[in-house]
């Protein structure tokens, strides 16, 4: 199946080798997943960097903090009875989970949106307090009345769930802790406020009942929130048959907010499709892709350190009202960028009921 996107031609536009390691010992194996912004006049990306040490022939080694946060390296040896390897992200060592990376965040503009720089007065963001001990990862940016809000994956052995930080500058930070607490993840906020709240989409897990579904809840400060509500679950099926979750801030149009959003079935493949919500009542979903607006198809998104995969959390919206720019993570490994078209999105939409598939964008 052809998909609607229309890929760089320079991809990937950053690869594990363009960044150098945090830490004496590691090396960088993945870049992931950034979250994109304006600021001062240039394009910023805030990626995920993923590391761990360098692997040796039959052998498995990861990076563990310890209590001190000091980072310990665990080397085991792949035919140990006891080590059971997930996948390529996780492993499990005498019935203790580990990841196999940890992760921090690296902010790296561009004047021209195709090659990007890391800045020395910009310092990276790393894991904060008992709650962030793994790392930080897949971090959204909204920004709403000046104020940049970043929403990230926290991770430490108590769980997964959604921390936030706020900033005006990309120096100084004011850390809210945990707002979302485990298990949670893919947390977007929109960029404007409806009827006076926040909302935000974000993604807790249930195992045993239900599923890895995409909620909505609402904020009086951006930082407290309720009136939590399933809106898009999976579709046995379907290329989002296993788990859906949000992609960057919704973009408003005249029809709708219009969001973007990935979705993997049981193979891990992920893909990207898209949903529109009311302007007023987000809870109400208008339209829904049936297929992917975008699949994994070119060599660097179905091969690298977790292949088959295509994965954004950040995008820029031209002043056309067409044109969307996204910034995503090619399978776990590379960071590339893609254009697409709000008209062909809306192409691909299938309406709830029959007076509203009438509109035109």
């Amino acid at each position: 199946m052809k998909d609607i996107t229309k890929r760089f031609l320079e991809n990937p536009l950053l690869s594990p080798s363009d960044i150098c390691a945090s830490v004496e010992g590691l090396q960088v194996t993945c870049l992931l997943n950034p979250g994109v912004f304006r600021f001062q006049e240039k394009i910023w990306l805030l990626v995920r960097v993923a590391e761990r040490p360098e692997q040796k022939e039959n052998f498995i080694s990861f990076p563990v903090p310890t209590d001190t946060r000091m980072i310990k390296i665990i080397e085991i040896a792949k035919d140990d009875p006891e080590l059971k390897v997930i996948d390529a992200r996780v492993i499990n060592y005498k019935g203790i989970n580990y990841l196999t990376t940890l992760s921090h965040l690296r902010l790296l503009y561009s004047d021209d949106g195709i090659r990007f720089y890391e800045s020395e007065d910009f310092p990276p963001l790393t894991g904060e307090g008992l709650l962030e001990t793994f790392g930080i990862e897949d971090c959204r940016v909204a920004l709403i009345e000046n104020k940049y809000y970043l929403t990230y994956t926290a991770v430490s052995d108590n769980g997964v769930g959604v921390g936030l930080r706020t900033t005006t500058d990309w120096k100084k930070f004011q850390s809210y802790g945990m707002i979302l607490p485990p298990h949670n993840k893919d947390c977007a906020i929109f960029e404007e406020k409806i009827n006076g709240l926040f909302y935000a989409l974000h993604r807790p897990s249930s195992v045993d009942i239900g599923g890895n579904y995409i909620w909505l809840a609402s904020s009086p400060d951006g930082i407290h929130w309720g009136n939590h509500q399933c809106i898009i679950k999976t579709r046995k099926g379907f290329w989002d048959s296993a788990r859906v979750g949000a992609g960057a801030s919704p973009i408003k149009t005249k029809n709708g907010w219009l969001e973007i959003y990935h979705g993997a079935n049981e193979e891990h493949q992920y893909c990207l499709g898209a949903f529109l919500m009311d302007l007023y009542d987000p809870s109400q979903i208008i339209a829904r892709t049936k297929v992917p607006i975008m699949i994994p198809s070119a060599t660097y998104e179905l091969i690298g350190f977790f292949g088959n995969v295509v994965f954004t959390n950040g995008h820029l919206a031209d002043n056309d009202g067409d044109l969307i720019t996204i910034y995503y993570g090619a399978s776990d490994e590379f960071i590339c960028g893609a254009h697409f078209s709000i008209k062909e999105i809306f192409s691909l939409l299938e309406y709830n009921t029959s007076d509203i598939k009438t509109k035109s964008i």
